[in-house]
């Protein structure tokens, strides 16, 4: 039976327990997109996790759509992800960064002026999405790439990870969920080419399949994972056969050496999503997605998983393995403070107690 505070080693990253805090929008990047110094304590604060997965931080300004989220493609930016790295390894913490580019889920203002928007298909994202005021708004219709730039979309990850290992981020993770640009190419309805990019399955899951294989060639197939979710229909995305989408591209990536898939658990209609994964990939699996303390234990014992993660419990309890370990009262998060701490950035964000203080 596997204990969820024992050690384990996903790729090339040892963790000392199971427990994975999952990547998180929090929107408190400050200018230039740059980690800020209360970024810093955040995630220090949470170190006791087995592996931190950062919120999603865009490798370009192309990339990013959503207000006050952070940056990996200038040096100041990954100075300030080394402040990060650093006070989390100085706490005996991991920490991946999670490589998010949303493609066509973008809000114009939320940009740098003159970044543009892509997509695999000029098809608007339907889902609105809060602007800098966190009222939601329409999406921006998106330009659909041309496929001579593809190959420079993908070498802004493999830039935007190098930058992360040499911030002292222990790897990344491709963001391949929630509606966003790896995913827009996977889903059918989202991705409406006629080139070696869209149409059948296979080159579908081309963009996905090239970005991950060079992030592997570039920091380590052992410092690289990725995230899905099968079936999600958020931003938008309806892909008419996601278990054929799924299956494909879980086998065409098993033979990298990839560190995990990170898989966000939701209703699949016909067969369980984990069960999916597990069934087309023979490496690691984190799994997410409605976790309690006990339904995490039982899947790391019936061996469905390597790890687990949780989101939301540990935007109010920093130190969540502590909690679980004692057995003491789960603290409640605000919402009203997740993406804002309305003029005081700390307040929903740094300022819930730890154990005892």
């Amino acid at each position: 039976m596997t204990d969820i505070f024992s050690p384990v080693t996903l790729g090339d990253i040892m963790l000392a327990n199971r427990i994975v805090m999952a990547p998180m929008t929090r929107d408190r990047a400050g200018p230039g997109d740059e980690p800020t110094d209360i970024m810093v304590e955040y995630y220090r604060q949470r170190a006791g996790a087995g592996l931190i997965v950062t919120e999603g931080t865009q490798p370009s300004p192309t990339g990013k759509g959503y207000w006050r989220t952070p940056g990996i493609h200038s040096d100041a930016q990954v100075e300030g992800w080394r402040k990060v790295a650093d006070a989390v390894h100085g706490e005996g913490g991991r920490i991946v960064m999670q490589l998010m580019h949303v493609g066509r889920a973008a809000v114009q203002a939320n940009k740098d002026a003159g970044a543009d928007t892509v997509a695999p298909s000029a098809i608007p994202c339907a889902d609105k999405i809060p602007g800098p005021d966190g009222v939601p708004v329409d999406t921006v219709m998106p330009r659909a790439l041309a496929a001579s730039e593809i190959p420079d979309v993908i070498a802004e990850y493999v830039a935007a990870a190098r930058n992360a290992i040499r911030a002292g981020m222990d790897g990344v993770e491709l963001h391949c969920a929630s509606g966003y640009l790896p995913m827009q190419f996977l889903s059918s309805n989202s991705n409406q080419r006629t080139d070696a990019y869209g149409g059948p399955v296979q080159n579908r899951i081309r963009f996905v399949v090239e970005t991950l294989s060079a992030l592997a060639a570039a920091v380590g197939p052992g410092r690289v994972g990725f995230r899905i979710c099968p079936g999600v229909r958020f931003n938008g995305m309806d892909d008419a056969n996601p278990h054929e989408t799924y299956a494909a591209l879980l086998k065409a990536v098993n033979g990298l050496g990839l560190a995990y898939c990170h898989l966000i658990h939701i209703p699949l209609d016909g067969q369980d999503a984990l069960d999916l994964v597990r069934q087309h990939w023979n490496g690691a699996v984190i799994e997410n997605g409605g976790l309690t303390f006990e339904k995490a234990k039982a899947v790391l014992a019936e061996g469905k998983a390597e790890a687990v993660s949780f989101g939301y419990l540990y935007i109010a309890n920093p130190d969540l393995v502590e909690r679980f370990r004692t057995g003491a009262a789960l603290a409640k998060g605000n919402r009203a403070n997740f993406y804002t701490g309305e003029g005081d950035d700390r307040k929903g964000y740094t300022d819930y107690p730890m154990l005892g203080a």
